[in-house]
């Protein structure tokens, strides 16, 4: 009997007892596997006028009192006016990989290449090279949410001339950057963008209009993300060597009753509905995916008087353009539901469209967002569908673009045990995935780099492995627990088989003389050069050490990928 990609996985792990499921693996990640954290760019840069910057959406939407507390992105972290200070954490925390985002109306104030702004493009620049002079591979994401408001005013992602704007600002940056940036990401998360800015509303541009708006935007950013890969392809490629792909969010679907068919089916759904919608035309055939267009044409018979979606049309050429247009897979992953079948009726959205009813198990570990409970087993699981699904012909790797989970601020700078222990779980359902289902994963990036705004919650939630202490204008960083768990982690490659006695402070080797800090970047305002640290949650001390720091070893291997 034919078994979808769905049942196949489901097959293979449907059966595990809970004690199966959560056994951890004592190993080791592949010589050469890259580690990462993250930041965006309206989130850490700040320096919302500066340089000739102009106006995004994230920027109104602030303005307009629309986040927590009426609070905005214009200082942010002030990451913009921070580069050797965040190189520093970096080195500190002895990844190998960054990924940042460039604003695009930093360099591009309008969104047009007619408005070009110089002193935006050599922040990046500056950034960029400080990443290299570390030891650092750049990975650069293109658009992280942030549209240049001018563009948004002429219908945003909803307009087709945007296209051809992306088209222009990405190779801008190919050409700019291109000599030391070696991977791109179009895109990250464009489902949240096609869902919450223009479906739901809850971001901006606040569109409200999951019949028609959500699924236009889709539409251009898929043919965004194609002219973005051809241009790569077609001028850069040869000369540069890089990668271009894009970075899809997805959930784990797991059905709320395994022995129904009905509800394995409905998490089938679930998946080509949120993962399908763009990974199925980018990584298959061009074309969106069999079963969103069965249950819209399905929609449509059943609600002539109310369609609550209307799914644009792909030409025979423009299948052609997108299909197979990516190096590799990121994902960025973080929770996963448990789903139900449902008549859906004639609501617009996923859940209504799909005939499905999404749940969580009030058994998984929560977080300061609403959307987010640990449930790690479905990273594994969700690796395998996509390699079963996506990448079975299509032989590309998988990079872990964005894994973390927010802390409510509560005036505790240091102690994020439920943060360790999340990421130590997700990265180790990553290890048996690699190791023991042989899925092609080459990355793990932790999200994120410090504290940030975070869109409509402002600064009251926290991702960072780094504290922010946002009331002080000078913008102090403060290592958490996290930073040390993580800093091990990757020395070690992995997990090690014997129990550690407990983090110590990370020592690093000096490798070169880094650029003198002014005393307003000094770590935590720290003005010596060892700044000291309690954490009271388990009495252990550790130490941080000065800038001039990094392993040489780590530094030449790396540059040498650069």
């Amino acid at each position: 009997m034919f078994r979808n990609s769905y049942q196949s996985v489901w097959e293979k792990f449907g059966a595990q007892t809970t004690m199966e499921r959560d056994l951890f693996l004592e190993d080791s990640f592949p010589f050469g596997f890259q580690w990462a954290t993250s930041s965006e760019s309206f989130k850490v840069e700040g320096g919302w006028l500066e340089g000739g910057k102009g106006e995004t959406i994230w920027d109104r939407f602030g303005h307009d009192g629309l986040a927590f507390a009426n609070q905005t992105a214009d200082l942010a972290c002030d990451s913009y006016h921070k580069v050797d200070y965040d190189a520093y954490l970096l080195r500190g925390l002895h990844v190998n990989t960054y990924q940042f985002s460039i604003s695009w109306a930093r360099v591009f104030p309008s969104g047009l290449r007619g408005t070009q702004s110089e002193e935006g493009a050599l922040y990046y620049d500056k950034l960029i090279n400080a990443l290299i002079d570390s030891g650092i591979q750049p990975v650069v994401t293109l658009y992280n949410w942030d549209l240049p408001q001018a563009l948004q005013d002429f219908g945003g992602w909803t307009h087709t001339s945007i296209v051809e704007a992306f088209k222009d600002y990405a190779d801008f940056c190919f050409s700019r950057f291109g000599d030391r940036v070696k991977t791109w990401n179009t895109f990250s998360s464009p489902w949240v963008v096609s869902h919450a800015g223009y479906g739901t509303g809850e971001h901006p541009p606040g569109v409200k209009d999951y019949v028609v708006s959500s699924y236009l935007a889709t539409h251009n950013m898929l043919k965004s993300h194609a002219e973005a890969w051809h241009v790569y392809n077609d001028k850069y490629r040869l000369k540069q060597g890089g990668k271009v792909g894009i970075a899809l969010n997805s959930d784990w679907a797991e059905p709320m009753d395994p022995s129904s068919p009905e509800d394995i089916a409905a998490a089938d759904r679930y998946l080509q509905l949120m993962l399908g919608w763009f990974a199925h035309p980018i990584f298959v055939d061009g074309d969106y995916p069999a079963t969103l267009k069965t249950q819209i044409e399905e929609k449509k018979r059943e609600c002539p008087h109310s369609e609550p979606a209307r799914l644009p049309v792909f030409t025979p050429e423009e299948r052609k353009r997108i299909q197979r247009t990516a190096d590799f897979l990121g994902l960025n992953h973080y929770t996963s539901r448990l789903v139900n079948s449902s008549d859906g009726g004639c609501t617009p959205g996923p859940q209504g469209v799909g005939d499905y009813q999404a749940h969580v198990d009030p058994s998984w570990s929560s977080t300061a967002s609403e959307w987010i409970y640990s449930a790690p087993w479905g990273l594994r699981r969700l690796l395998n569908y996509i390699s079963t699904e996506y990448l079975n012909t299509n032989k590309v790797p998988i990079f872990i673009t964005g894994n973390g989970m927010p802390t409510e601020y509560s005036g505790d700078t240091l102690n994020d045990t439920s943060r360790t222990e999340y990421m130590r779980h997700y990265i180790n359902e990553a290890l048996k995935a690699i190791v023991l289902d042989g899925v092609d994963v080459q990355r793990f990036t932790v999200q994120s780099l410090m504290d940030g705004f975070e869109g409509k919650q402002g600064y009251s939630h926290r991702f960072g492995l780094h504290h922010v202490n946002f009331e002080d204008a000078d913008r102090p960083r403060t290592p958490k627990q996290s930073v040390y768990f993580y800093s091990q982690l990757i020395k070690q490659n992995g997990f090690r088989s014997h129990k550690s006695d407990g983090f110590k402070g990370v020592k690093i080797q000096p490798t070169r003389r880094p650029t003198a800090l002014s005393s307003s970047e000094v770590p935590s305002k720290s003005k010596t050069h060892v700044a000291k640290q309690i954490c009271k949650s388990n009495q252990i001390k550790f130490y941080l050490y000065s800038a001039k720091s990094q392993r040489k070893s780590s530094q030449d291997t790396l540059q040498s990928k650069v």
